[in-house]
C-alpha cells in the first residue's frame, strides 16, 4: 500500500497527521514534506505524527521524519510521534529518532501538554 496521510485537529492548536501504508523511498513520501510545509505556513507548530497504521519505513522515511522535525523545531514548534509498532517502532529506536523527538504509545498521550506556545 502506498503512503496515505490523513489530517485532523484533535485539539484547537494541534494537528494530527495519520500515516498509513509505507513511508519509503519514492514520490509518495514527498507529500509528508509538503504537508508539514503547508502547516508551518498556516502557523501550526504543534504536530503529532500518528504512525500506528504505518506498515513499513526505510531510511528515506526516517530521514523525512527527521527533516520535518528540524523544520518545525526551527520554526519554534514541536513534532511528536504516536503509536509506532513492530518494525516501524524498532527502526525508529535503532536510528535513535526517539532522542530527537518524543515518542508516545498513543495519540491521546502525544497530544497532551505541548510546551510550545
Amino acid at each position: 500500500m502506498i503512503l496515505q496521510l490523513q489530517k485532523s485537529q484533535p485539539a484547537s492548536d494541534v494537528c494530527l497527521l495519520e500515516f498509513s501504508g509505507k513511508l519509503m523511498m519514492g514520490n509518495d513520501s514527498r507529500q509528508v514534506e509538503w504537508t508539514v510545509a503547508d502547516l508551518l505556513k498556516q502557523g501550526t507548530k504543534k504536530i503529532v505524527f500518528d504512525l500506528s497504521h504505518l506498515d513499513c519505513i526505510d531510511s528515506t522515511g526516517v530521514g523525512i521524519i527527521v527533516m520535518c522535525e528540524g523544520r518545525v523545531r526551527n520554526a519554534g514548534g514541536e513534532v511528536r510521534i504516536a503509536g509506532p509498532v513492530g518494525l516501524v517502532h524498532d527502526t525508529l529506536m535503532m536510528t535513535h529518532v526517539d532522542r530527537l523527538m518524543r515518542v508516545f504509545p498513543t495519540v491521546s498521550e502525544a497530544t497532551q501538554d505541548f510546551s510550545v506556545a
